[in-house]
């Protein structure tokens, strides 16, 4: 706990929310079936809703593990959707300077994500990306190899989000200065065997000397 929050509890009303999420946050310990998991996550995301004026989000630890267990590639998307209307709720309460201090913390769960996703639910997280990551800029950096690794099987060849996710890489690229980007793009590249035939798909389509070399922007890989 830390000290803002430390300071939010001699606030009754706050206490009193510590004690819904707590409640809520019960729901799920007795969820059977994935029904009930969509339950759990309405009822906490309404707590957080209605106490939404708290920029500090209380028990985050246990709700980032809650998230990531509700976006194991196992489960049907209608609860992977919940689980990402639940992260955009939090992402507006705590803003981008928290965000940023607990990217760690909520990425977790989104970022091996886009590869095992239903097709109704990656526009979905891409646009969590570009609404609550990309403003991030250089705090970005370190969560930026896990951003690459799991934004890259966007870049599939024949995806209907091909340009979007390559959209997307051009923005980050430019939010965190490139010298960056292409360190953490080798790092992914070189420990994630699974972003290797997207980043082809992407260099096949590049003139060779950028895509290998870091060129000045990924736009030339885009497809014609």
């Amino acid at each position: 706990m830390n000290t803002e929050e430390v300071e939010l509890l001699s606030d009754s009303k706050y206490r009193n929310y510590v004690a819904a999420v707590d409640k809520a946050l019960k729901n799920f310990e007795y969820s059977s079936e994935w029904a009930d998991l969509i339950s759990a996550l309405g009822k906490l995301n309404k707590v957080l809703q209605n106490n939404a004026k708290y920029q500090v989000v209380p028990k985050k630890l246990t709700i980032g593990k809650r998230l990531a267990q509700c976006l194991h590639p196992a489960l049907p998307s209608g609860v992977h959707r919940k689980a990402l209307e639940t992260y955009e709720i939090i992402f507006k309460i705590i803003g981008p300077k928290r965000l940023a201090k607990d990217l760690f913390l909520y990425s977790s769960g989104l970022f091996p994500l886009l590869s095992n996703a239903a097709m109704s639910v990656k526009p979905v997280l891409l646009g969590l990306y570009e609404t609550y990551y990309l403003p991030l800029g250089k705090t970005l950096k370190p969560g930026l190899q896990g951003l690459l690794t799991g934004v890259l099987p966007g870049l599939e060849e024949g995806s209907e989000y091909y340009d979007r996710t390559n959209t997307l890489l051009e923005k980050v690229a430019a939010a965190v200065e490139q010298s960056a980007f292409y360190s953490a793009l080798w790092g992914s590249i070189l420990t994630s065997p699974a972003v290797r035939l997207p980043w082809g798909v992407l260099c096949s389509a590049a003139p060779q000397s950028q895509a290998l070399h870091g060129g000045p922007a990924l736009r030339h890989g885009q497809r014609h």
